[in-house]
């Protein structure tokens, strides 16, 4: 047994444990779930409970019982499987400058009536989520192209009849119009750099430890725990990261050394055919692995 990490403690909860080990076959192994769980805290009956949740819920179907049972993604849990595959490639490519913007400004505009509040409140939230930044009122702005996200979202909650789309490149708020002094007033970008600082405090202990050899070497209960506290904290930074360009952020950005970082963590967690990481943690580094050949 290894001696804890220094650097930040990683809180992860039990369902993301367990939808962090889902394998390439869609399954999670639950030996290997009750193996890594009380490396991270968390007591068999915790795991247990867990399962049955997620289970009743339809997000998981169980075959067999105990810690020789399989657990299957089912439902809402397969439809989600690596969704975010696509942001993150993104965000490596503009760390690589493959990306760079064009100087386009991407709008939603949206005047849903108070009848369907419930579908304007989710919409503010798939916007936001999005990396969008309210401009004013119902008029939304991302400096990336996230028309079809948008429209998918929009799609969904029926409500395509109250949204319009608009780009422009001339953009003015106030008496600003710099485009990275823009950037500055409608994100928080302390609070997106904060998350990525201390993503980056815990990948950093993480890649030593992954790096030792010989007598050092992690059990794969021990690879496994160190893969899903990197996965909760690159998940905390990136889900609320709305990737704007490198040219418009501070310099250096937290957020490029954080990933490069992870991307070394990844690689060294595949060392050796140990195939020890989560099936998402398997996706981001190919992802990072495809940009840096491509770079």
């Amino acid at each position: 047994m290894t001696a804890p990490v220094p650097g930040p403690p990683v809180r992860v909860p039990t369902r993301m444990l367990v939808e962090a080990l889902i394998g390439a076959d869609h399954t999670v192994d639950t030996g290997e779930l009750y193996a890594t769980a009380p490396l991270l805290g968390m007591s068999d009956q915790q795991v247990r409970l867990c399962v049955k949740r997620l289970v009743a819920e339809g997000r998981f179907v169980q075959e067999g019982r105990g810690r020789k049972a399989l657990l299957r993604a089912a439902g809402p849990t397969a439809r989600e499987l690596g969704p975010d595959v696509e942001f993150v490639t993104h965000a490596f490519r503009q760390d690589a400058g493959l990306a760079p913007w064009d100087g386009v400004w991407h709008l939603v505009a949206f005047a849903v009536p108070e009848s369907a509040r419930t579908a304007r409140d989710a919409l503010r939230t798939a916007l936001s989520h999005l990396g969008g930044a309210p401009v004013q009122g119902g008029l939304y702005v991302s400096a990336n192209a996230w028309e079809p996200y948008v429209e998918e979202q929009v799609s969904d909650l029926g409500v395509c009849e109250h949204v319009t789309f608009l780009t422009s490149s001339d953009l003015r708020k106030g008496e600003e119009s710099e485009p990275a002094a823009l950037v500055g007033a409608l994100w928080p970008l302390d609070e997106i750099a904060a998350r990525h600082e201390r993503l980056a405090a815990v990948a950093e202990p993480r890649l030593e430890l992954l790096s030792r050899t010989g007598d050092d070497a992690l059990t794969r209960p021990e690879r496994l725990k160190t893969a899903v506290e990197l996965a909760t904290e690159f998940t905390h930074a990136m889900d609320p990261d709305p990737l704007l360009p490198p040219e418009l952020l501070p310099q250096p950005w937290p957020g490029s050394h954080a990933r490069a970082l992870l991307a070394e963590c990844w690689a060294l967690l595949d060392e050796s055919g140990k195939a020890a990481e989560p099936r998402l943690f398997r996706r981001y580094k190919d992802v990072a692995d495809a940009v840096r050949e491509a770079g």
